[in-house]
């Protein structure tokens, strides 16, 4: 999601002041789980500071990476809506704040205000959008051009401009790669290692710089 996209720079000054007034800010460390999946969610979260990496286990018990989440985006919110059980843990990266509200004062407050409702809805298009890219990405693409798509993506959201290329701020693992594209850990071994030896990137312990985006570019159309 880029910035201004998300739920809470949609807001109109006011209604973020009531909603504000609404909830409670609640602080969760490195490494804390805001909600489990299959977890019946008490709360809905909006991100205040920090970041959370959100996961799904699968029946084989691989962990599959399926987004981060920033400052101003919203946890929990279809469950506010149909009250099922969480699809997937949340995590967070670094330090956390976030504004907690109960399901029930989430649904009043979107009642009352027909502003944020539409907020929300754009902000659920948006994720059905990305879902449905996605999914065109892993029939179309093979491994390497997934992660080609894939580093090309963090860097616009977590890359930092050095003199010799942009690193992505995000400490990203391997096996976090591995799911955010759908490949086995083997194959983005294989995939990373060729990148490296074309001078694509450059990578150390959940470090990633990337040195020629334009060639990455190129293997990802």
């Amino acid at each position: 999601m880029t910035e201004g996209d998300d739920f809470w720079s949609q807001l109109d000054p006011r209604d973020a002041r009531e909603l504000l007034a609404s909830g409670v800010v609640r602080g969760f460390v490195r490494g804390q789980a805001l909600c489990y999946e299959g977890q019946v969610l008490d709360r809905i979260l909006i991100l205040r500071s920090g970041m959370v990496k959100v996961t799904s286990t699968t029946a084989e018990g691989r962990e599959v990476v399926l987004a981060f989440r920033t400052p101003g985006e919203l946890i929990g919110e279809l469950t506010a809506l149909d009250d099922r059980p969480r699809a997937a843990t949340v995590v967070a990266v670094e330090p956390v704040e976030a504004l907690a509200l109960s399901p029930d004062a989430f649904r009043s407050f979107l009642e009352e205000h027909a502003a944020v409702c539409l907020a929300l809805l754009r902000v659920v298009s948006l994720r059905l959008r990305d879902a449905d890219a996605k999914r065109i990405e892993f029939a179309r693409f093979d491994t390497m051009g997934r992660i080609a798509v894939r580093l090309i993506e963090l860097s616009e959201r977590f890359g930092r401009e050095q003199d010799d290329g942009v690193r992505i701020t995000l400490p990203l693992s391997q096996e976090d790669l591995a799911g955010l594209t759908g490949s086995s850990l083997r194959s983005v071994s294989r995939a990373l290692e060729e990148m490296r030896s074309l001078r694509w990137i450059e990578t150390g312990r959940r470090d990633i710089r990337i040195l020629d985006r334009a060639a990455l570019e190129r293997r990802a159309r």
